[in-house]
């Protein structure tokens, strides 16, 4: 019950169910975690737990969906819009790695992780989700190299480079430790696209980074040397 005596808006208990199991099976694993220990850790008897959740399965599938949810909210909808591609791809890994570093969401966005223990139609649906985010980084990655904004690369070796570097964060990034999530947002970010630095090569002032190449590149040290 609420402090005026109205119990829960229903979908805001549905969530708050969805977060806490996410949180255990972030902590133990799919399998290690059971449906009582759901129950209780929700403050609900088992049986009240399944007057919201069908099985096991199906809690995994609403967690996954509710996940990709908020990545799409906290992360797509924010950058999507961006016309510059390489512009469009550090924001979207600045984002990508903040929601997996911080906050009471992060958990929901780590468990996509236990993907392959759906089957049927419902892990199809998840991944489908998915590759729908595989597609935007390998569209963004094909235009910054045809406009010259990066070196030459296969899209899709380029986005899922990107997705290894973000969603590994998770496992070695500590809230109290030497960096905060800012800074290591940051620092993959510049690593993977560096920001422009004016250079010397070749006695040709004013060019930029080698991999990352200005926006109105001009003369013949144009930024696409390899490096």
């Amino acid at each position: 019950m609420t402090t005026s005596g109205r119990k829960p808006d229903e979908g805001e208990r549905y969530k708050a169910i969805l977060e806490t199991a996410a949180r255990l099976i972030c902590d133990r694993g799919y399998e290690g975690t059971s449906m009582q220990e759901i129950a209780a850790a929700c403050r609900m008897t088992k049986a009240g737990l399944y007057h919201h959740i069908q099985n096991k399965e199906q809690l995994l599938f609403a967690i996954m969906n509710y996940g990709m949810d908020l990545f799409e909210e906290q992360v797509l909808s924010r950058v999507q819009d961006i016309v510059d591609p390489v512009d469009r791809l550090r924001a979207c890994m600045r984002h990508n790695i903040l929601l997996v570093t911080r906050g009471w969401s992060k958990e929901v966005i780590i468990i996509l992780h236990e993907h392959a223990t759906l089957t049927g139609e419902a892990r199809a649906f998840i991944d489908n989700r998915k590759k729908r985010y595989v597609d935007f980084l390998e569209e963004a990655f094909s235009q910054a190299a045809q406009q010259g904004r990066i070196r030459p690369v296969d899209p899709t070796i380029g986005a899922f480079s990107f997705l290894g570097m973000v969603l590994w964060v998770y496992k070695w990034f500590k809230p109290d430790g030497r960096l905060t999530d800012e800074q290591i947002a940051d620092g993959m970010v510049d690593l993977l696209f560096p920001p422009i630095v004016a250079a010397a090569v070749d006695g040709q002032p004013g060019v930029s980074s080698l991999r990352v190449v200005p926006r109105a590149a001009s003369g013949s040290g144009s930024g696409t040397e390899e490096p």
